[in-house]
């Protein structure tokens, strides 16, 4: 795991100024769990809100458009992202990859666009069920990093990659240990050939698939593990402060 582990909470399409109190809540209880880096990725609606309730943890958005602006109805660029309060956000997650059929070009264009305007980016990559009984599971996530890392410069001091079995989210099922590790390692490696030894070396590698406080310790002890995407688990202060302390633990350990 790294020095100090990023756990990140993805409220997706959850949340009305009423979990304001989720997100005070974590805040405050991030000021005593300093050794855990801590963020949340609350709906667009939010951000403002949450940026000024939560003052120490990080706030981020969930996607973004690739364009500054323009006649993109509904969309959200990263600029305005950035006025709203958001440090960072989450590109080519698997429901939007699925979702809306946003392609590896997309997603690098996404975080091309974010970086342009000063925020950090999570990219998200990962196989469905079908890749990984046919073998695929590595080939895929290598192609999807391939096509979805940016490639400014010093782009890798600012991108975190999550990886997300997509099997694994929102199911309760999660992969195994050695399946975890195998495949930060296979990402490690890419990173390294994609940025350079020592800048690939740097960027910080999530798990993200049913992350909870009981399979946490486990999860987050797998090689090259730096930390988790925590999707339903972040929506209460109550689950989401577990998975927080068991990383805490683990560093004071």
């Amino acid at each position: 795991m790294a020095v100090r582990p990023y756990i990140v909470g993805n409220w997706k399409m959850h949340g009305t100024r009423s979990m304001l109190s989720e997100a005070r809540a974590i805040d405050r209880a991030a000021e005593r769990l300093i050794k855990v880096e801590v963020a949340l990725a609350p709906p667009f609606t939010l951000i403002h809100a949450t940026r000024k309730e939560a003052g120490l943890i990080g706030v981020g958005a969930q996607d973004c458009h690739a364009a500054e602006g323009g006649a993109h109805t509904g969309d959200i660029s990263a600029a305005m992202l950035k006025d709203a309060g958001a440090g960072f956000v989450i590109v080519g997650h698997s429901e939007r990859r699925a979702d809306h059929g946003e392609k590896d070009a997309d997603v690098k264009a996404k975080a091309e666009s974010a970086l342009a305007v000063g925020l950090s980016v999570i990219v998200c990559v990962g196989e469905t069920e079908e890749q990984r009984d046919a073998g695929k599971a590595e080939s895929v996530v290598a192609r999807q990093l391939k096509g979805s890392l940016p490639t400014a410069d010093g782009a890798a001091d600012k991108v975190t990659v999550a990886y997300e079995p997509v099997w694994a989210i929102g199911t309760g099922r999660t992969p195994t240990t050695d399946d975890v590790s195998a495949m930060h390692r296979a990402i490690r490696k890419v990173l390294k050939d994609f940025y350079g030894d020592e800048a690939g070396a740097k960027v910080r590698i999530l798990y993200g698939g049913s992350v909870k406080a009981e399979n946490a310790a486990e999860l987050l002890a797998a090689d090259d593990v730096g930390g988790a995407l925590v999707g339903g688990a972040s929506l209460t202060a109550e689950s989401f402060l577990g998975i927080i302390a068991v990383a805490a633990e683990m560093q004071e350990g």
